[in-house]
């Protein structure tokens, strides 16, 4: 029989001579231990021998009421709080805590609210901290505010527990200098202090006054512990500032920190997201006991560092090492085997997700739905959404994108329509992925349809969305449609992306000279180009026969120097003398290239060469076309055209020999008609 049977069975012999003290060990030995029937025992003994009795409850009941509190059973600590004729201080305090840590946050205040307005006994540095806990949790400002009134006028302001309650409290609420005042008043600043306002900071957005903090706690030599470093490690990832961490890492090795598991897992998602892979693995082979999050930074850091094969060879380790993937893990597998376009380790994960069932999970099946996409089986990504609730955003977002990364564009936009009818709010993600189908259907009054969605949502505020819908009306041939949108968007809102869109916009569709006008009023607005919007203002004067133009356009982009010339410029100006019969000219400046020329550059010059029948430069081409291409058919067909347009038949029909001992074939053309989906 165990030390607390024993005491039990004694209590009766002991009651002649208990005091109230000793009564208050025992129950706050059984409350320590959460045991809930040596308290109903000695509160059925105490009832026997009489000490609940009206001469000797005076604060007996308040004790036993304190303790079903602190054992966490509430109904029996209610019960007995109600029924008491003079509540104490420690009865507030215990029915006020039981309720904040068992999740009713609210009752606890009402508590609070009865406690204030008896007048007696009066709310103690025992009884703010976890006030302040329910205030912040139901997110009661005023409230909030009146509680740090009491605090003050009753003199307790200055206890750290007190303080650090308050400082956590209005952080929460996203007063920050609020917070930074409760800090600078306090006398005793503890580690928690210090680590409460830089996680505080860095939750509201502000990692710049986050590291700050960090770094004037060092200069101070406060005290730093694994909660310090867990805190503020994330800000250096979100500001990818590698210095700073680096001096933290430093830190947690001086301080004896690095072999705690979290803040191993924080330093892997540090050097993670400041693009320091192999920093990031070195902690991770020399971390023990890896968990779960471990493993799933390692993932993630490789897929965000464009080594994606690495990320998938994790996993049979992972496995190996007895550590299971979660719902994130699996996601990010997934979503791994979407890039590499591997189908069948994307069913082996799927069906590893239905044996752990965890393909009903939203981020497994949006995971699914995009990797079966990206695969090309869209059939697929259409069975799992039709086994999805059909109630969160992020599986109809993946569908959507993936019915017009597919072509599907009928599809997508009758799948947006039945989300809203359906009444599943579409984000800005949504839209993002369902625009692209409407410029595939080329459908102007659907484009219209949706262009008054946008406004209607409040959605075309949003800077890509206008960019979207501009491209959009382009790629319909609604130059006018897309130019007033484009004009309906604030000057100093216009970014590089957007001025690239409408500048394409109208290059494709022949107009140079207005392509080329938006292309000055954008330099003239400040906005630097970039490659693409390049590559648009040349492609536009290659379409229009703007030699001058175009020539000059590529002059200012060499004489500017902050864009280095890349092959697709190359190609645009190959083109552009090219249309114009400046063959040698073209030829002449592929000489000059910073870098060797590559199939679209030659395969410029080589359709030139079949416009205006030069066999000698077409002969040039073709031969570095066949070295670069030797399986593509239209190279050797055109090189034939030049031979058999001047009369050079042996020629023309030696390249079509060569075809036929290498075993190249014309690809036939296919046209896709339609798509259902099951």
């Amino acid at each position: 029989m165990n030390g607390t049977s024993n005491t039990l069975l004694n209590i009766t012999h002991l009651f002649t001579r208990t005091t109230v003290v000793q009564i208050e060990s025992l129950l706050y030995t059984f409350a320590a231990k959460k045991s809930l029937t040596s308290i109903t025992k000695l509160h059925a003994n105490l009832i026997v021998s009489g000490l609940l009795s009206p001469y000797e409850s005076r604060f007996i009941p308040a004790l036993l009421a304190s303790g079903y509190a602190l054992s966490g059973h509430i109904p029996y600590a209610r019960q007995l709080f109600d029924e008491l004729r003079q509540r104490t201080k420690r009865a507030y305090n215990s029915m006020i805590k039981v309720y904040v840590e068992k999740g009713l946050p609210y009752n606890a205040l009402q508590v609070f609210v009865e406690m204030v307005e008896s007048g007696n006994p009066k709310p103690d540095r025992l009884t703010y901290p976890f006030v302040v806990k329910a205030c912040a949790e139901l997110e009661m400002y005023r409230f909030g505010l009146s509680v740090h009134g009491f605090v003050i006028s009753g003199g307790v302001d200055s206890n750290t527990f007190v303080g650090n309650s308050l400082l956590s409290m209005y952080m929460s609420f996203g007063e920050n200098d609020s917070a930074k005042r409760v800090f600078d008043e306090m006398r005793d600043k503890g580690v928690v202090s210090w680590n409460a306002l830089i996680s505080g900071y860095f939750k509201n957005g502000y990692p710049n006054e986050s590291l700050m903090v960090f770094k004037k706690m060092v200069d101070e030599k406060a005290e730093i512990d694994n909660a310090t470093i867990v805190s503020v490690l994330p800000a250096c990832a979100y500001l990818k500032r590698l210095d700073v961490g680096k001096e933290v890492h430093d830190l947690v090795r001086n301080n004896g920190l690095d072999e705690n598991l979290f803040v191993r897992n924080a330093l892997v998602d540090m050097y993670v997201k400041c693009s320091q892979m192999d920093d990031a693995r070195v902690i991770f082979d020399e971390t023990s006991q890896r968990d779960v999050v471990t493993w799933t930074s390692m993932v993630n850091g490789y897929i965000v560092n464009n080594d994606t094969k690495s990320s998938i060879s994790l996993c049979p380790l992972m496995l190996l090492e007895g550590v299971k993937p979660n719902a994130l893990t699996l996601a990010s597998f997934l979503s791994a085997c979407a890039d590499l376009k591997y189908l069948r380790e994307g069913k082996t994960f799927h069906g590893f997700a239905m044996k752990n069932n965890l393909n009903s999970d939203v981020n497994v099946e949006t995971g699914l739905i995009d990797m079966y996409a990206k695969c090309a089986s869209v059939s697929y990504s259409f069975r799992v959404f039709n086994k999805t609730s059909k109630v969160k955003t992020a599986p109809w977002n993946a569908i959507l994108s993936g019915t017009t990364e597919n072509g599907l564009g009928t599809e997508a936009i009758l799948l947006f329509n039945e989300m809203r009818r359906k009444g599943v709010l579409p984000n800005q993600a949504t839209l993002k992925c369902v625009l692209p189908a409407y410029a595939i259907t080329t459908d102007l009054k659907q484009v219209t349809s949706i262009h008054g969605y946008l406004i209607r949502s409040g959605f075309l505020s949003k800077g890509d969305l206008a960019t979207g819908l501009i491209d959009t009306y382009s790629k319909c041939g609604a130059l006018e449609q897309a130019y007033m949108t484009f004009n309906e968007v604030e000057t100093k809102e216009r970014d590089i992306i957007l001025w690239s869109v409408i500048i394409s916009g109208y290059g494709k569709h022949g107009d140079g000279a207005t392509a080329l006008s938006l292309f000055n009023q954008m330099v003239q607005t400040g906005v630097q180009p970039n490659e693409v919007t390049f590559t648009s203002a040349l492609h536009a004067c290659s379409h229009s026969g703007l030699v001058d133009e175009g020539l000059g356009l590529f002059q200012f982009m060499l004489k500017e120097g902050k864009v280095n010339p890349r092959a697709s410029h190359y190609t645009c100006i190959i083109d552009l003398l090219g249309r114009a019969g400046r063959v040698h000219e073209a030829y002449e400046l592929i000489t000059t290239m910073p870098f060797a020329p590559n199939h679209t550059v030659w395969g410029a010059l080589l359709a030139a060469c079949v416009v205006h029948e030069n066999v000698e430069l077409g002969e040039i081409a073709a031969k570095w076309l066949f070295e670069l291409e030797p399986e593509n058919t239209g190279n050797y067909i055109l090189m034939g055209n030049i031979y058999a347009a001047v009369g050079r038949w042996e020629e023309a029909e030696n390249v079509r020999n060569m075809i036929n001992e290498i075993g190249l074939r014309k690809s036939p053309a296919h046209s896709f008609i339609g798509a259902g989906h099951e």
